[in-house]
């Protein structure tokens, strides 16, 4: 039997249980330091607070499902500081990834920039109790984004362009972004740019799009699969210093919960998955309105069966 648990609102002790049973693993350890076991009985899948990551969330739990594994899900819990401490504290099992941001998460100091190195440098910083599996070809990065009238006007090409004019610019992105490392501190440290405010703007909605081509900001912080970009014109400056490093979607879980079973079903899901795929599939969420669920049942329906 399969119980879907939607968590929208933080991991509070409230929302740790259901009346499910409990999200471990069962069976037969192996024995050796994988954290694999021989079957799971149940897996709790999370997301983050955004469409993409619910997205992937509800294609990893389709795709289980059809191996056979119960399947429980909290999705929209937040940020990646709150669904970590979920999966340090058992709350969830699983949730989709993104390799450098992982990576930086665990690491401050990491500084590979390609997406093997990357993903080297993150399976080094994962704690003990967690596994990532293999990637994805799909990436969703950071990007800076202007309308193509402002990248016109100021000839705009690359983000070290906006140097000249980011005083006069509102930068427009998630909360969350005016704080980490590659976010408004790495653009002024990597590219020079002091823009003249920043304007938090929730995520997981078409705000930040809206903002931008309504002018009520000059520059924006776009994940780069968001449909908004190219349904508005929009440009995406490139990124020469790389201060938005490889973000391979990647499947990462707790070592307990992990076994043959899981890890080989959720590769079959990184191997079909790449940039243009998940763009498409986003878009079908965001732009066409298709339920999350009903995209990722067609998805694995379509390519893993």
């Amino acid at each position: 039997m399969t119980c879907r648990t939607a968590l929208t609102a933080g991991l509070s002790a409230g929302l740790l249980l259901t009346a499910c049973s409990d999200s471990t693993t069962q069976g037969e350890s192996t024995g050796d330091n994988s954290g694999t076991s021989t079957q799971a009985a149940s897996i709790t899948v999370g997301s983050a607070n955004f469409p993409e990551n619910v997205l992937l969330a509800e294609i990893y739990t389709a795709v289980l499902e059809g191996e056979g594994v119960e399947v429980q899900q909290r999705l929209n819990i937040g940020t990646r500081e709150t669904y970590i401490a979920g999966l340090e504290e058992g709350s969830i099992d699983l949730i989709p990834e993104y390799t450098g941001a992982l990576a930086l998460h665990f690491n401050p100091d990491a500084s590979a920039t390609d997406s093997d190195g990357v993903y080297a440098e993150l399976e080094d910083a994962l704690p003990n109790t967690l596994i990532v599996l293999e990637p994805s070809e799909a990436q969703d990065k950071d990007s800076i984004v202007v309308t193509r009238e402002g990248a016109e006007e100021f000839s705009l090409t690359t983000i070290g362009d906006l140097e000249p004019v980011a005083g006069e610019m509102v930068l427009g992105g998630p909360p969350e972004f005016e704080a980490r490392a590659n976010g408004v501190p790495g653009l002024l440290e990597v590219y020079g740019l002091d823009f003249s405010a920043y304007r938090p703007i929730v995520a997981g909605t078409n705000l930040t799009a809206q903002a931008l081509a309504d002018g009520q900001i000059g520059a924006a912080n776009i994940f780069s699969t968001d449909p908004a970009i190219a349904e508005n014109d929009f440009v995406m400056l490139e990124d020469p210093d790389s201060l938005f490093v490889a973000q391979n979607v990647v499947p990462l879980l707790t070592k307990d919960a992990n076994n043959d079973r899981v890890s080989t079903t959720l590769n079959k899901v990184s191997a079909m998955l790449d940039t243009p795929t998940l763009t498409e599939l986003l878009a079908k969420v965001v732009t066409d309105g298709e339920e999350p669920a009903d995209v990722a049942q067609a998805f694995v329906d379509d390519n893993i069966g």
